[in-house]
């Protein structure tokens, strides 16, 4: 007997392998598969310009980077000492101006490189609901704790995220042809929207990347909602706050991704990785000893044979380690 019901995910008709680029963006469900990939030595990026949670704000930082936009501080304001932008994430925050502008335009100028280079862009839509400011109408990221009074608040329609979507598509497209893009939908609820409300918003996302699947051939969808929302389905897979998935529910994402786009040779690949950096990691009792240093050579010689078999990884952690004692 079945006691829960299993989401089928289709296949991509590709794989992801360590010859490979990633980049993720978007909310903050982006970062918990992101930053796994990136353990398995795939070259992975995760959200250069910051957390992003509405499709706008994301398919603008996008478009700034493609276009190699340049911050000045106009687009700076000081707020408790701080010195913040409405289209970055408060990370970019500094108390220094000038350093607040450098690393705003150090994340543009590094996310235009990835953009233009990178094999799969993974896309996670937080919520359908944005902030403008109410003078001039503009969408911001962060609000940065800034007075309500000064935003309006609304939900965006699906024509409106599917418009955009599409020039920034074709945009990405221009810049990178092999590019390909797989959205996602943050199972995060954002209660403070209401029960109701959330719904609302999270479904207003599944059908404007629903119309941009079905407009464009190198776009995706993976069901991360949906593996929470029905498989999981149970308040023991969220954290503390009912609102976040548990890290448990994390790690079985984890592998429904990995098992979705790894191929045979990617977790051949990653099996003989985990070993390097596991070892890596051991302390040894005498680092100074001939087992210790035959040790170090024998990692170094499989880190070089990984090499043969699978491409140049980044081992340089490992081989300032290793070497050391070699």
């Amino acid at each position: 007997m079945e006691f829960r019901t299993k989401i089928d995910i289709p296949k991509f008709g590709f794989g992801i392998s360590h010859n490979d680029k990633c980049l993720f963006i978007g909310s903050c469900f982006a970062e918990n598969i992101g930053n796994k990939l990136a353990t398995t030595k795939i070259p992975t990026s995760v959200n250069p310009t910051g957390i992003l949670y509405n499709p706008i704000s994301i398919r603008e930082s996008i478009l700034n980077s493609l276009s190699g936009k340049k911050y000045t501080a106009d687009d700076v304001f000081l707020s408790g000492g701080t010195w913040n932008c409405f289209d970055f994430h408060s990370r970019f925050s500094n108390v220094d101006k000038d350093t607040c502008i450098e690393s705003i335009n150090s994340a543009t100028e590094t996310l235009k490189c990835q953009l233009e280079t990178v094999s799969v862009m993974f896309v996670t839509f937080g919520t359908a609901y944005i902030y403008e400011l109410a003078e001039t109408g503009k969408i911001v990221c962060n609000c940065h704790k800034q007075p309500e009074k000064i935003f309006n608040r609304r939900l965006l329609k699906v024509d409106e995220i599917v418009e955009a979507w599409s020039e920034c598509i074709e945009k990405l497209m221009s810049a990178n042809p092999k590019l390909r893009i797989v959205f996602t939908v943050s199972p995060i609820r954002h209660w403070r929207d209401g029960a109701h409300q959330n719904q609302i918003s999270k479904s207003t996302l599944h059908l404007a990347i629903n119309e941009l699947n079905a407009k464009f051939g190198n776009t995706s969808y993976f069901p991360a909602y949906e593996i929470v929302m029905d498989e999981l389905r149970d308040y023991r897979f969220y954290a503390a706050d009912m609102v976040h998935p548990s890290e448990t529910a994390v790690l079985y994402i984890w592998e429904r991704f990995a098992e979705t786009f790894f191929t045979e040779q990617t977790y051949a690949a990653i099996a003989r990785i985990s070993k390097i950096i596991a070892a890596a990691n051991h302390r040894p009792t005498n680092p100074k000893s001939d087992a210790y240093k035959a040790f170090c050579n024998h990692n170094l010689a499989e880190i070089e044979r990984i090499k043969e078999d699978f491409g140049e990884i980044d081992f340089s952690e490992e081989e300032e380690k290793f070497g050391r004692f070699a």
